[in-house]
């Protein structure tokens, strides 16, 4: 297990894209799987730095660890800020055009599709996020 914890904001997105993808590649994982796990990370640490400590910046932590009986790599988002379960949003009627759509939820949406496991609590005064990617 190898974690990460850096400053909760938009700028360090690429630290936290580049230190997991490293970790990606010394599993082995495949090029769509790291592709699906990069935009995940994009969304969801996107929205800890946007709205967890909101106005002020805070740490937010990312963990990444290889599941070996079936390969997965499993990655974890936590931080100390507003307690948020992303996992009850409501999600995006995505039959009705951009115009219709309601704004938000969306992202939120896409990572719940394209990894194999999403799950969320709040222990100890922090938000932990777990996302998993069969590889």
């Amino acid at each position: 297990m190898k974690e990460l914890t850096v400053d909760a904001t938009v700028d360090n997105i690429t630290s936290v894209t580049d230190f997991v993808d490293e970790q990606l590649k010394a599993f082995g994982c495949p090029l769509k799987a790291k592709m699906q796990i990069d935009i995940a990370i994009d969304e969801l640490f996107g929205n800890i730095a946007h709205y967890a400590y909101k106005p002020d910046v805070g740490l937010a932590t990312v963990r990444v660890e290889e599941n070996e009986n079936p390969p997965a790599v499993i990655i974890t988002f936590i931080d100390h800020g507003v307690q948020y379960d992303p996992l009850s949003a409501e999600e995006p009627d995505i039959t009705l055009s951009a115009e219709e759509r309601r704004v938000g939820g969306l992202g939120i949406y896409i990572v719940k599709k394209s990894m194999d496991e999403i799950t969320y609590e709040y222990k100890d005064g922090q938000n932990i996020l777990k996302i998993k990617k069969n590889i």
